[in-house]
């Protein structure tokens, strides 16, 4: 199992984690906001199921090898993983925050 360490790691060096200013300003505009880091990432996961489902549907009729079947589906589970990572620290940070004191 890939833990949310080594996700964020493997996310970051595709060079989709060069979010410029969170809170927007000048810098924005060297990357991204974290609005479209998600939806970027959203996409990403949408786009390599539907390859591995491509995949699967050309293997079962003879026309992709088992190989290229295994790696589409290894890496839609890899790109669900990090979605998944990413959504947990979300989560916990806002349990933490929910937690502080005013």
């Amino acid at each position: 199992m890939i833990t949310a360490l080594a996700a964020a790691k493997a996310y970051a060096s595709q060079g989709a984690m060069s979010v410029g200013s969170i809170g927007g300003g000048a810098t924005a505009a060297k990357g991204m906001d974290f609005g479209d880091l998600l939806k970027s990432a959203m996409t990403d996961v949408t786009q390599t199921s539907k390859a591995a489902e491509m995949k699967v549907a050309q293997q079962v009729a003879g026309k992709a090898e088992l190989i290229d079947v295994v790696t589409a589906i290894s890496s839609a589970e890899a790109s669900l993983e990090t979605v998944m990572a990413v959504r947990d620290q979300v989560i916990s940070a806002y349990q933490e925050i929910m937690r502080m004191p005013i």
